[in-house]
């Protein structure tokens, strides 16, 4: 009689750990991508709510027929706006858009700056450079927008 065998062979278990480690090393680089990709995505996010925040606030002075530089409530926050438009600012458009507390702390998932007067928004401390901005309109223009470093070797 024949005893019979169970189990795997050396030679299937090799060829299974051969077969997951090129698995892994096909994955690994698409998960590192994801990465990325995922903050670009929060960063257009972000850049989404300034936008709807400076529309909602100018709407909001139009309606109420204010003048270009008085400051508007929205859900019981006073929003100080400069040419018809939020200023550049942790409590102004920061607050606004829902980036930052009443008084202009940023909210934990962001990081939040206003170099030369431009609202910077970065994801993290890590990603400095994956930031949207945004620039406080000038008299009788719009404010302007810029998603231009969200690029993979920023973000």
């Amino acid at each position: 009689m024949k005893n019979k065998q169970s189990g795997f062979t050396l030679i299937e278990l090799v060829v299974v750990i051969t077969i997951l480690g090129i698995l892994s090393a096909l994955a690994l680089p698409r998960f590192a991508a994801l990465q990325t990709d995922a903050r670009i995505a929060k960063m257009n996010a972000a850049l989404g709510s300034i936008k709807a925040a400076a529309a909602l606030t100018h709407s909001t002075q139009l309606t109420q027929n204010l003048a270009p530089n008085t400051s508007v409530v929205l859900e019981g926050s006073t929003i100080t706006m400069a040419n018809g438009y939020p200023l550049a600012s942790n409590i102004s458009i920061g607050h606004a858009a829902g980036l930052a507390t009443s008084v202009g702390a940023a909210l934990p998932e962001y990081v939040l700056s206003v170099p030369g007067g431009v609202f910077t928004v970065a994801p993290d401390a890590n990603h400095a450079t994956c930031t949207v901005t945004y620039t406080a309109a000038a008299a009788n223009g719009a404010p302007t927008y810029s998603n231009a470093n969200l690029t993979a070797a920023n973000c």
